[in-house]
């Protein structure tokens, strides 16, 4: 079992300084990787489905890991999601290869299809075929960083005639990490990438994706099911040993948990008593 630590980018770790110290006491600690969430906007005034009050800071995800990797030396950098059909996909397929360099080769590139119409209107990017969008984005970034003649023809993303160097450091690419609780995003998930990331999961609803990935892999007709699949949870109550059993027992490789609020202090205390309880246990 592998483990990280979500929120390097909001709440007390919207602050640099505390995002860097938590990243290292992290790294110091045992961690295997740090990750970090996207909202561009947030609605005001907060309603249902958002998850955070309109004036929650929210550090940019790829500034941060970059911040992050400069202090680091040897934890993975994930992206816990990018919400990918609001971006555009060679501007930030550029972003992502410049960050896979600064870093040395440890970012994990998890994307999500979004929930918030209001952030997608606020941005003037339809919320209609948001699926559609993010599997024609993630081809494209293949492309550009992948093909010798760099070359896409796509419902939403066209290009031909082009380079973008330097291409990422880990080759093919980095590892893509797809988000999601539904059949769809578990189809995505298998199709399209080497591994699931479960956002705020209990140990019933973590069987209930892994049991989802498993049907996707056998509709879709994944060689070997869901051999070499990485299944990653962000736990919905704090961990104990016992529990991060159970989740592993389900056929979870990574757990990333996160502190909800707290002080700088309560940020780095959470990654002591974690580490305490977790790491060299599992």
């Amino acid at each position: 079992m592998k483990l990280g630590l979500f929120n390097l980018n909001m709440g007390a770790c919207a602050d640099p300084e505390t995002s860097v110290a938590v990243g290292r006491a992290a790294e110091a600690a045992g961690f295997e990787s740090l990750w970090v969430g996207e909202h561009v906007v947030l609605p005001e005034p907060q309603a249902p489905p958002s998850p955070l009050p309109p004036h929650a800071p929210i550090l940019d995800p790829i500034v941060t890991l970059t911040l992050l990797a400069t202090h680091t030396e040897r934890v993975k950098l994930g992206t816990g999601i990018i919400i990918l059909p609001q971006r555009n996909p060679l501007v930030l397929a550029k972003e992502l290869a410049s960050l896979d360099h600064v870093s040395r080769g440890r970012l994990i590139f998890g994307v999500g299809v979004g929930y918030l119409k209001p952030e997608f209107d606020a941005l003037g990017i339809p919320f209609a075929n948001k699926g559609a969008r993010t599997e024609d984005y993630l081809a494209a970034m293949r492309a550009i960083w992948t093909q010798e003649k760099p070359r896409h023809e796509g419902r939403f993303a066209s290009f031909s005639g082009v380079q973008a160097f330097p291409r990422p450091l880990q080759k093919p690419h980095p590892p893509i990490v797809v988000g999601g609780h539904t059949p769809e995003a578990f189809r995505r998930a298998v199709a399209h990438a080497s591994g699931w990331y479960g956002f705020f999961q209990d140990l019933d609803g973590a069987a209930r994706c892994v049991a989802g990935l498993r049907d996707a892999a056998r509709e879709l007709g994944r060689p070997g099911g869901l051999d070499g699949f990485e299944i990653s949870v962000t736990p919905a109550s704090p961990l104990d040993l016992d529990t991060a059993r159970r989740y592993a027992d389900l056929g979870v490789q990574r757990l990333i948990p996160f502190r909800m609020g707290g002080d700088a202090r309560a940020q780095l205390d959470f990654v002591a008593q974690t580490a305490d309880v977790l790491i060299g246990r599992l």
